[in-house]
C-alpha cells in the first residue's frame, strides 16, 4: 500500500505558509475602512468613521489640525448633553462651532473644487451632527448587548463555515487527484506532494481570509475597537504599500513570489498530465517520455517566469547583473551543484541509464526510479531509495543490466566429488537450469568444466535471464534445484580434505618419559 505523502514532511510548506499569512494580512487590510494618511491632508474621524479631510495651512500642518478637530469631536461625543453644531460664515474662511466653547476653521484649501468655505462648512456640520448622534447611540447598553450577541452568532457561523470549507476541499482533492496522478510516472510522489501543497495552501488562504474578514467586521461594530482598527490598519497599509525597491512595494514582491510558487506547482501538474495522458499513448520508451516531460516542465517554468516579470514591469536587461553574480557564485560556491546539473543534462539526452533500468554503481544495485536535475534515485532490492549525485554516473563505472537489451547471463559455480562422473554432473546441472521458469531457452544453458580444485571437480552453470532485477532470487532458486538434482543422481558435494604425512616410520608414535609421566598424573587426578 502506497503511503500518502504528509504535508508536515514537506520542507517547503513552512515558508509557503508564512508568505500566505502575510498576503492574507494585506488582503484583510484592504477590507478595512481605513485610508492611508498623506503628507498634504489628514482625515477627521469619529470612532474610526471618516467624516472629511483637512489640508495644510500656512501656520499649521494637516496632521496637527486633524488632531485638534478629532479631540473636539470626541469631547462632544462623551459630553452629557448633545452639543449644538453651528456654522459661522465669513468671506474666505468659515467656522464650525461645537457647543459653547469649541470651534475650528474651514479654509479655502479644505473645500472641494467649485464650492466656497461656507458651503463646505454647512455640509460638514450636517455630517458631524449625524456622526455624533450615531456615536452616542453606539455607546448605549442596548446597542452593546445586541452587538455582542450578533458577534457571538457570527463567530459560530464562521466556525461552521470553516469546517465546511475543509470538507469541500477534501472532496475536491479526491476528485482532482485521479486526473493528474499516473501510476507509470516516475515523479508521482513529487506531483502528489505538489498537489497537496496547492490544495492545503488554498484552503489555508481561504480560511485565513474568512477569519480576517470576520474579525475586521466585528471590530468595526464597536466604537472603541473601530478606532484602534483604523489606526493600526492605516499604519500597516502605509508601510506595506510604500515602494521599497524602485516601484515595488512589499505587497508587490510577496504577490510575485506567490505567483512563482503557483507557476511551479501548475507546471508540475501539467507535465504529469502530459506524461500520463499523452506520451503514454505514443508508446515510446519510458526514458524518452522522461526527457520530453522534464524539458517541457522547465521550458514552461522559464517562459512563465519571463511573462510574470514582464507583467510586473521588471526590466529583464537589469537581470544581467544578477546573472553575472550568479556565475561568480557558481564558480566558487556551487561547483558541485553546477556539475551535477550538467551531468543530469547529459544523462537525459545521452541516456546511458533510463528510468526502469537495473543498474549497479559502486556498492549499490537497484532499479532507476527518477533522473532529476541534481541526482538519480535508485530503488534497491531491499526497497530502499538511494540518492546518487548525477556526476557519479559519468565519473565512475556503471553496470547497466538493462541497457538496450535486458537479456543477461548469470554464473553459478558448483563443485563435486572426484568420484563423480562428469557427464552425469553436466546432465544434472543442465536439467536444473532448464527447468527454471525464469530461465530463457534461447540462448540455451551451458555447463563449463572450469578446473580441478583441491577437494572437488569445479563446474560452472551459465543461464540466461531477461529480468535482471530478479537475478538474486533466480540464483537462490537454481542453487536449491542443483542441490536436489545432485542428490537425485547420488553425486556428492565434497568438503575440504587434507592428507597428513608422517616423517617417522614407527607406529604408534613413541612418547618421551616426561610426557608419559604427565599423562599418568592427569589420569590419576581424574580418578581421585
Amino acid at each position: 500500500m502506497r503511503n500518502k505523502p504528509k504535508l508536515s514532511n514537506l520542507k517547503y510548506f513552512k515558508p509557503v505558509t508564512v508568505i500566505i499569512i502575510i498576503l492574507m494580512l494585506v488582503l484583510g487590510l484592504q477590507l478595512s475602512p481605513a485610508v492611508a494618511q498623506s503628507n498634504q491632508s489628514a482625515p477627521v474621524a469619529i470612532d474610526g468613521i471618516k467624516i472629511f479631510e483637512v489640508n495644510n495651512t500656512i501656520d499649521k500642518k494637516a496632521k496637527d489640525r486633524a488632531y485638534i478637530i478629532n479631540n473636539i469631536l470626541q469631547d462632544a461625543v462623551n459630553s452629557k448633553n448633545i452639543p449644538e453644531i453651528k456654522v459661522e460664515k465669513g468671506d474666505n474662511i468659515a467656522k464650525i462651532l461645537v457647543g459653547d466653547n469649541q470651534q475650528f476653521t474651514i479654509t479655502s484649501k479644505d473645500v472641494v473644487s467649485g464650492e466656497s468655505p461656507n458651503e463646505q462648512a454647512k455640509k460638514w456640520a450636517d455630517d458631524i451632527r449625524e456622526k455624533i448622534n450615531r456615536a452616542r447611540k453606539e455607546r448605549s447598553e442596548e446597542f452593546i448587548s445586541r452587538t455582542l450577541i450578533a458577534s457571538f452568532m457570527i463567530v459560530a457561523l464562521t466556525a461552521a463555515l470553516h469546517w465546511v470549507l475543509g470538507r469541500v476541499w477534501s472532496i475536491f482533492e479526491r476528485n482532482v487527484s485521479p486526473l493528474i496522478h499516473s501510476e507509470e510516472s516516475s515523479e508521482q510522489n513529487q506531483q502528489q506532494s505538489s498537489l497537496n501543497i496547492l490544495l492545503k495552501a488554498t484552503l489555508f488562504l481561504t480560511r485565513t481570509a474568512l477569519w480576517i474578514s470576520i474579525s475586521l467586521y466585528i471590530t468595526n461594530l464597536f466604537p472603541l475597537t473601530r478606532q484602534w482598527s483604523y489606526d493600526i490598519a492605516a499604519i500597516i497599509r502605509d508601510s506595506l504599500t510604500s515602494p521599497i525597491f524602485k516601484d515595488f512595494s512589499i505587497t508587490n514582491i510577496l504577490v510575485l513570489i506567490g505567483l512563482f510558487l503557483g507557476l511551479i506547482v501548475v507546471a508540475g501538474a501539467v507535465t504529469n498530465i502530459l506524461r500520463s495522458r499523452i506520451l503514454r499513448l505514443l508508446r515510446i520508451s519510458r526514458g524518452a517520455q522522461e526527457v520530453i516531460a522534464i524539458v517541457f516542465k522547465y521550458t514552461l517554468i522559464g517562459i512563465g517566469s519571463v511573462v510574470l516579470l514582464q507583467i510586473f514591469g521588471v526590466d529583464l536587461s537589469s537581470l544581467a547583473i544578477l546573472a553575472s553574480a550568479l556565475g561568480v557564485g557558481i564558480g566558487f560556491g556551487f561547483q558541485d551543484i553546477a556539475k551535477n546539473f550538467g551531468s543530469g543534462l547529459v544523462l537525459l539526452f545521452e541516456r546511458p541509464i533510463q528510468p526502469g533500468d537495473f543498474i549497479e554503481v559502486g556498492k549499490y544495485m537497484g532499479t532507476v526510479e527518477t533522473i532529476g536535475a541534481r541526482s538519480v534515485t535508485i530503488r534497491t532490492l531491499d526497497r530502499v531509495s538511494i540518492i546518487v549525485p548525477n556526476s557519479r554516473f559519468l565519473e565512475d563505472e556503471v553496470i547497466n543490466w538493462s541497457h538496450h537489451n535486458p537479456i543477461s547471463r548469470i554464473h553459478i559455480p558448483v563443485g563435486v566429488s572426484y568420484s563423480a562422473d562428469v557427464k552425469i554432473v553436466k546432465k544434472a546441472l543442465l536439467e536444473a537450469g532448464k527447468n527454471h521458469p525464469e530461465v530463457i531457452s534461447v540462448p540455451q544453458p551451458q555447463v563449463l568444466f572450469t578446473g580441478f580444485g583441491d577437494s572437488s571437480l569445479d563446474f560452472e552453470l551459465l543461464v540466461w535471464i531477461d529480468a535482471p532485477s530478479h537475478q538474486v532470487s533466480i540464483k537462490s532458486d537454481l542453487c536449491f534445484r542443483i542441490e536436489a538434482t545432485l542428490k537425485q543422481y547420488h553425486i556428492e558435494i565434497p568438503f575440504p580434505q587434507r592428507d597428513l604425512h608422517l616423517r617417522t616410520g614407527e607406529l604408534p608414535v613413541k612418547l618421551s618419559a616426561e610426557v608419559e609421566q604427565a599423562i599418568l598424573r592427569q589420569q590419576n587426578g581424574h580418578r581421585a
